[in-house]
């Protein structure tokens, strides 16, 4: 059910050598790092096996909430996620889309959940 997460840091770099180190033991490594002109805010870099980032960082401020990503069978889902989220109380973060800057085919929408943590659902299949 999850396809990733996301971890808020205080020092991008020293997180960014931490994990790369204590990883590497697991068979992962820094998969994808993208930076704030592709994202509109910040930098994060994605770890993991294979070239598929499961875990990521970013600079975040002292108190930034969790980003967990759920995986969606198909576009249609992620839709549904957001609408049935968005009925269910949560606060919009990002509307179904595509989001090409991690891969062609990354189809994902996000809500605020009522603690104010990022749930994404992706559906990583061409449409």
């Amino acid at each position: 059910m999850i396809d990733h997460l996301g971890l808020p840091v205080s020092d991008y770099a020293r997180s960014k050598a931490f994990y790369l180190q204590a990883l590497a033991p697991l068979g992962a490594g820094l998969a994808l790092e993208v930076g704030a002109e592709q994202t509109g805010d910040r930098a994060h870099a994605g770890f993991g096996r294979d070239g598929k980032p499961s875990v990521w960082i970013s600079q975040a401020p002292v108190g930034a909430k969790m980003h967990v990503a759920l995986v969606a069978d198909d576009r249609a889902m992620v839709d549904a996620f957001h609408r049935a989220a968005l009925a269910a109380g949560g606060t919009d973060n990002g509307t179904p889309g595509l989001r090409p800057h991690y891969h062609p085919d990354y189809y994902a929408a996000f809500v605020l959940d009522p603690d104010g943590h990022n749930i994404e659902a992706v559906c990583h299949r061409p449409g």
